[in-house]
């Protein structure tokens, strides 16, 4: 990715329930454009708010395989959808967020950049689709 734009604090978030290949794609293209990459991970309430289901994992053990990943370098809970807050408290530049957001993502102060997924792979197909909505 070579002449891309670097910024010092790209943020992106995910419920990561359970964590696979196309989350890590998108980790690895965050970190590419940034100097700093920290991951919002759904708290299991927010999970529970937002897709009207249990979580598959518990916010702990989502959080600590995002942890140990080379590209993050630091891991939050997401504890609700107001992404301007974090934004002010992270003093973060720019948001990496699914392409499947365009259009219908919250207004924030800072740059959006919108990566396409990994195809043919989503949480929710690796939890049995259920019929749930996918939460890549």
């Amino acid at each position: 990715m070579s002449g891309a734009r670097k910024f010092a604090v790209v943020y992106t978030t995910g419920a990561f329930d359970p964590f696979h290949f196309g989350h890590l794609n998108i980790l690895r293209r965050a970190r590419e454009i940034a100097d700093t990459l920290i991951v919002g991970v759904s708290t299991d309430e927010l999970i529970r708010q937002a897709k009207g289901r249990e979580p598959f994992m518990p916010l702990e053990q989502r959080m600590a395989i995002i942890a140990e990943l080379r590209c993050v370098d630091r891991v939050v809970a997401q504890i609700d959808k107001n992404k301007q807050r974090v934004v002010d408290e992270l003093k973060v530049d720019a948001i990496v967020v699914g392409s499947d957001w365009r259009g219908r993502y919250p207004p924030v102060s800072c740059e959006l950049i919108y990566f396409d997924y990994t195809d043919g792979i989503s949480s929710s197909l690796l939890r049995g689709a259920r019929g749930e909505s996918h939460d890549r």
